[in-house]
């Protein structure tokens, strides 16, 4: 199993950074090749009042700037994918707002990440199928009980020969129940053979099955 944490380092913005970082981390799990079953996608909306006391219409901003953010009235970050939203945080510098004009927002906020998941979908459609180079590959396997001696060998020196010479990380055998093993590497190739060479340890019937 693995736990995924990703951060994201913003050094210069003239826009939300924070939708940048939702869009970005989702593609980067992509990239490292995290089995992610939806993409999601994050955008800024912005509000413009009439101050002047005119009457003039609210206007709604799509992926406000930094100086739309610090002039405007609000700030309402949405995050989602394509069947709904996920997160959303809202600033407002006036009283309140008006249910149409949130609903005015929300539906310019679902286009708005819509055509940006399209985007994202064009740069990564599926995850990578292989893991980057620096990702350690994690490979479990269960053997009959009775083998793990052959495993560990005299004093650990059967599995420790086979974590030298096939390059593996480390080989954790649970010694308690079923068997258990559980392989960690650099590369695919470095633990395909390792698991390979416990497999001709445990098939007493020399047929290499796992």
């Amino acid at each position: 199993k693995y736990v995924v944490r990703v951060e994201s380092l913003i050094t210069e913005s003239c826009g939300s950074s924070s939708m940048a970082s939702v869009c970005a981390g989702s593609l980067a799990m992509l990239a490292a090749g995290v089995p992610l079953r939806k993409k999601v996608a994050g955008v800024a909306m912005g509000l413009l009042l009439d101050e002047t006391g005119g009457g003039g219409e609210p206007i709604i901003l799509t992926d406000i700037l930094g100086s739309e953010d610090a002039l405007g009235t609000m700030d309402f970050k949405v995050a989602g994918d394509e069947e709904g939203i996920s997160a959303f945080q809202l600033d407002i510098k006036c009283e309140g707002l008006s249910l149409p004009l949130m609903r005015t927002a929300l539906e310019q906020a679902r286009v708005g990440r819509l055509h940006i998941l399209q985007l994202m979908h064009e740069a990564y459609p599926e995850p990578n199928p292989v893991l980057p180079p620096g990702i350690p590959r994690i490979f479990n396997m269960n053997v009959p009980a009775k083998m793990v001696g052959r495993i560990i060998g005299p004093g650990g020196a059967t599995v420790n020969s086979i974590i030298a010479e096939t390059g593996v990380e480390n080989i954790a055998i649970d010694k308690a129940g079923p068997g258990t093993v559980c392989i960690t590497g650099k590369t695919d190739a470095a633990v395909e053979e390792a698991a390979a060479r416990i497999r001709n340890l445990v098939d007493e019937n020399g047929s290499g099955g796992g």
